[in-house]
C-alpha cells in the first residue's frame, strides 16, 4: 500500500545530507514524498554573496536534488534564513522574518496544513538538539513535532546520526586528512543521537548513487570561506567508501519502547509483551 511521507527540512541540501537515501527509496518503492524546507537557506557558507542571488542559486539546487531523489512535492515555507554567530550561536543581525524567530505555533499550523493536505502518514524532523545544534534545525524540531500533533500524523521520526561511530571515524580522519577551517570535531561530541536512543537504522546503499546526485546538486555548498567545504570531500569518496560512510540513515522514534530496532521507515513496532 502507497503512503505518504513528508521530510521537514531547514535549509536546501539538509535533505542531502540526512534523508536523501530514504527518500529515494521510499519513492523507488511507490510512496508519495514531499519536501518542506522552511528557508532559501540565504545565509549559508557559499562563494555568492548572502540575500536573493544565494536564495534564489539555493532554491534550483533544491529542485535539482529533490528531482534525483523522485520527490513529488517541494514547499518552501519562505522564512528567513537565521545564520549563524560567533561560535555557532544566534546571529545578532539576522533578518526580521527569521525562522528561529518564527511563532513556533503560527509555524506549525503552516506546516500542519500541508500534512493534512497530503493525509501524510509520516514526518521527519530532526532531534531536539538540532543535530549539530544550529537554530533553524532546533527550530524544525519544535514547529515538526507540534505540526505532527495538530495533523495528526501517525508517525514522526527525529533524523540524526548515529553519534558513536561518526566520532570514531572523524577521529581516525583526523590522522590523515586536514579537514576545512569551518570544520570542529568538539561539536560533534553532543551532537545528534547515541546509538542506544536510535530506533531506525536504514540501509541506503541501494541508493547512494540517488544520494552523492542530490549532494552534487548542492554545487554553492561545496565551496566558501575562501576554502572548500565539508559537502566536497564527501562527494570525493569513491563508490565503496562513499556506500560505507553514506549508506545507512538513522532515525529516532519517540513512541517506541527503548531498544527497538528497525530497519524501514514504515515498518510495524513490535508488539509489547503482556
Amino acid at each position: 500500500m502507497a503512503r505518504t511521507a513528508v521530510f521537514f527540512h531547514a535549509h536546501p541540501d539538509d535533505e542531502a545530507l540526512l534523508t536523501a537515501g530514504t527518500m529515494a527509496m521510499l519513492a523507488a518503492e511507490g510512496h508519495r514524498v514531499v519536501l518542506v524546507v522552511a528557508t532559501a537557506g540565504e545565509r549559508g557558507l557559499a562563494d555568492l554573496p548572502h540575500g536573493d542571488a544565494l536564495a534564489e542559486a539555493r532554491t534550483a539546487e533544491l529542485y535539482a536534488s529533490a528531482a534525483v531523489l523522485g520527490v513529488a512535492r517541494v514547499v518552501l515555507l519562505g522564512y528567513g534564513d537565521s545564520g549563524l554567530g560567533e561560535g555557532g550561536g544566534l546571529a545578532e543581525d539576522r533578518p526580521a522574518n527569521a525562522f528561529i524567530d518564527a511563532d513556533t505555533e503560527e509555524a506549525a499550523q503552516r506546516l500542519a496544513a500541508v500534512l493534512k493536505e497530503e493525509s501524510a502518514d509520516l514526518l521527519t524532523i530532526y532531534d531536539p538538539a538540532g543535530g549539530y545544534g544550529h537554530p533553524d534545525h532546533v527550530q524544525v524540531y519544535r514547529v515538526g513535532q507540534r505540526a505532527a500533533a495538530i495533523a495528526g500524523t501517525p508517525i514522526l521520526l527525529e533524523a540524526t546520526v548515529n553519534r558513536d561511530p561518526l566520532l570514531k571515524g572523524l577521529r581516525l580522519a583526523q590522522r590523515f586528512y586536514r579537514f576545512p577551517p569551518e570544520f570542529d570535531i568538539r561539536s560533534y561530541e553532543r551532537a545528534y543521537s547515541p546509538g542506544e536512543a536510535i530506533t531506525h537504522r536504514v540501509n541506503v546503499r541501494r541508493f547512494a548513487k540517488a544520494k552523492r546526485a542530490s549532494m552534487a546538486a548542492h554545487a554553492s555548498q561545496a565551496s566558501g570561506g575562501g576554502g572548500e567545504r565539508t559537502l566536497a570531500m564527501m562527494l570525493r569518496a569513491p563508490g565503496p567508501l562513499y556506500r560505507l560512510l553514506f549508506g545507512t540513515e538513522w532515525y529516532v522514534r519517540r513512541d517506541l519502547p527503548p531498544g527497538t530496532r528497525l530497519n524501514h521507515p514504515f515498518d510495524d513496532p513490535p508488539e509489547t509483551p503482556r
